[in-house]
Order: structure tokens, then C-alpha cells, then sequence
């Protein structure tokens, strides 16, 4: 099998996605990528992510694999979880405390920064509407990050959340109140599960 044909492999097993890390990690030259764009078999996303011609473009996924440090969270967050049906007009992402968000904002991302001991925090996978698996914080660090005083999320996005997590089987109470007090919400949050639980 020749680099076009493996290129066109991985495309297929990865939800027709294919990136320039998985190219050169797997010993093909990057050359090759240019080639099937020029020849109409895969069209460039977004800086190094490539799609077969006949899907969607993935713009969750595109920005995580250009900013790998980008954990999705607040309301993008909630939207991949399904804990609303409000899709993101601006997709949010936390980054480290020393991060550089010059990139990421004139990207329009919604970025947030925390101290290292809460970044690391609740880090969990989950897929995209597109198919494809990105990091974002889990159910219980989103519902805490939304209750912080920096979080925009307006009240009725909040009461939602909480409402859709309320009757979920795989919910887990101990580790969102384990989350709230490190990242000091246990007030609000008791105000929300009193009327719900």
C-alpha cells in the first residue's frame, strides 16, 4: 500500500479526519497531504486537519487539534455533555495560567484560564456532534464552572443544566460536591440541588 491509500486508511478510521501529527507519526511525508488536496480527495479544515470531500467540517474538533492545551468547558462544554440544547454562537475553552491566548482569541474562542491544580481538574473525553472525540471538563466540573462568578452563563442556562443533570442515571453528587468546594461554589450549588434532589 502506497502513502495515498494509507492516508485515505486513517482518514476512514478516524471519522474521515485525518491531521498532519497522524501523517508524520506514522512516517509519511506531509508532502502526501498537499497532494490529495490538489487532487480533490481531501479538502483542507482548518490548519493541519484535513476531511474527506463528502462530510461535514468538524469545527469542534479543528479547534482542538490546533490548540491542544484547550480543554472545551463552560457552555460548549454543557452543549457536548447534552446538558443544553443551546449550541454555542462562541465555543469556550479553558487553557493553562501561563498559556498564551493571542492565537486563540483571534481564533473568536471564549478563553478562560485557571491555576494548574484546577486545569488538570475533571478533564474527561466526549463526542462531538461531528463524531469525533475531543477533551472537555466532565458534567460535575462544568455545573461548578458555570456557578463561579466569572462564568457568563445566564440563569436560565444554569437552572436548565441542572435540571437535565438532576435525572441522569450516570450522575455522581459525591464528585460534584467534591468539585464545588475545591473550586469554592458550595453555597450556590446546595441552592440548586435542594430544589432538584
Amino acid at each position: 500500500m502506497g502513502a495515498t491509500e494509507d492516508i485515505m486508511k486513517m482518514a476512514k478510521e478516524n471519522n474521515c479526519t485525518v491531521t498532519t501529527a497522524m501523517v508524520v507519526a506514522a512516517g509519511i511525508s506531509r508532502g502526501n497531504l498537499k497532494y490529495l488536496v490538489e487532487k480533490g480527495l481531501l479538502e483542507k479544515s482548518a490548519r493541519g486537519v484535513y476531511i474527506l470531500p463528502e462530510v461535514w467540517d468538524d469545527e469542534i474538533f479543528n479547534l482542538q487539534s490546533r490548540f491542544k492545551r484547550g480543554i472545551f468547558s463552560h457552555e460548549t462544554a454543557l452543549f457536548l455533555w447534552d446538558l443544553t440544547d443551546r449550541t454555542p454562537n462562541v465555543y469556550a475553552m479553558t487553557f493553562p495560567l501561563t498559556y498564551n491566548l493571542t492565537k486563540p482569541k483571534q481564533e473568536k474562542i471564549n478563553c478562560s484560564q485557571c491555576k494548574d491544580e484546577w486545569y488538570e481538574l475533571g478533564i474527561d473525553e466526549v463526542r462531538t456532534p461531528g463524531g469525533n472525540t475531543v477533551r472537555a471538563y466532565n458534567q460535575e466540573r462544568t455545573l461548578c464552572d458555570i456557578l463561579r462568578p466569572n462564568s457568563s452563563a445566564d440563569i436560565q442556562i444554569i437552572s436548565e443544566s441542572f435540571k437535565r443533570y438532576a435525572v441522569r442515571k450516570n450522575k455522581n453528587i459525591p464528585l460534584l460536591s467534591e468539585y464545588a468546594k475545591v473550586l469554592k461554589v458550595e453555597k450556590k450549588l446546595r441552592s440548586y440541588l435542594e430544589v432538584l434532589l
